[in-house]
């Protein structure tokens, strides 16, 4: 099975060997049919501290390597 691959904004480095992405999500509401923005925060695995606060990564889906941090990023997206 295939892991899962998001993309989302850095919002933390403050730990050591972590940062937390903020992965944000768009679809349209079944009734309003407005555009709904909703986030989700994951904490993943960054191996080198390399990451910074605001910078655009990819996390993918790993073992668990503590009880919260699920998942590693894989690398850091082309700034817009």
């Amino acid at each position: 099975m295939p892991k899962r691959i998001l993309q989302g904004t850095v919002v933390s480095d403050k730990n050591d060997k972590t940062v937390v992405v903020r992965v944000e999500r768009r679809f349209t509401h079944p009734v309003m049919k407005k555009t709904v923005r909703l986030s989700k925060k994951y904490k993943a695995h960054d191996e080198n501290n390399a990451c910074k606060v605001g910078d655009q990564v990819f996390i993918q889906e790993s073992r668990p390597i503590s009880k919260d941090k699920t998942w590693v990023v894989v690398t850091e997206a082309a700034a817009k």
